[in-house]
């Protein structure tokens, strides 16, 4: 199996915090998120981890190093401009395009076993399987409508309040088919505000799969306080 973390973005929104450290190098319970994540991959038997980078590019490679310490073989691009949470793909075709692959953004801690996932994704003989989270407010989230299969019938990135119908929202974890990059176009487009939709208006067999554990955000400096406070 192989995983792409997502460990490209600015976090603008945390100010001097990510000055000197990018998020996904921030410390939650003395350790830094993308350690999580590269440690979630190798306690799921995943054995290529590819992650794009663009800014602080140099230290996150420098703390990843080849992966071997996590038990891992890790591949690395840079994006000299932003390609999107799902135009990431592109630069890594050779490592995605022969086997169901993990996508996983790396700035917010999650606790899920992906063998698990991957179970459900393949009952369902998914093209795509999204985990799932409750939240109160779904206002800066991907909304997300099931029917009785658990097969994703709704997607709306940022709903309006007028169009808030479902308290479940992406959590930032994919399971995919190879057969999804031929939806993926060049540039940048992203998988909440293009793909996904794309997919449901065509069709195709999208799933949620929903967690029975929190996901913590650390996208401004209160959720990293919150997140630094419950994760021991």
């Amino acid at each position: 199996m192989t995983a792409l973390i997502l460990a490209a973005g600015k976090g603008s929104r945390l100010g001097d915090i990510t000055r000197e450290t990018p998020k996904p190098l921030l410390e939650v319970g003395g350790k830094p998120i993308l350690q999580r994540h590269l440690e979630l991959c190798a306690a799921a038997g995943v054995q290529d981890v590819c992650i794009n980078t663009h800014y602080l590019a140099d230290a996150i490679r420098t703390f990843v190093g080849d992966g071997s310490r996590f038990g891992l073989r890790v591949h690395f691009s840079y994006e000299p401009e932003l390609l999107g949470t799902a135009g990431a793909v592109h630069n890594f075709i050779e490592h995605l395009a022969s086997s169901p692959f993990f996508v996983i953004y790396g700035d917010n801690i999650i606790d899920l076993d992906l063998n698990q996932l991957a179970r459900f994704h393949q009952e369902k003989k998914a093209l795509m399987t999204i985990a799932l989270h409750y939240r109160d407010d779904v206002s800066t989230s991907g909304m997300v409508v099931l029917d009785n299969s658990q097969r994703i019938v709704q997607f709306i990135e940022k709903p309006a309040r007028e169009l808030q119908v479902s308290n479940l929202v992406n959590a930032g974890i994919y399971l995919c088919e190879p057969r999804i990059l031929d939806f993926i176009p060049p540039g940048a487009p992203d998988f909440g505000k293009d793909i996904i939709p794309d997919l449901l208006k065509l069709g195709e067999s999208v799933f949620g799969y929903p967690l029975q554990s929190e996901v913590l955000a650390i996208d401004t400096p209160e959720l990293l306080h919150n997140a630094r406070s419950r994760v021991p």
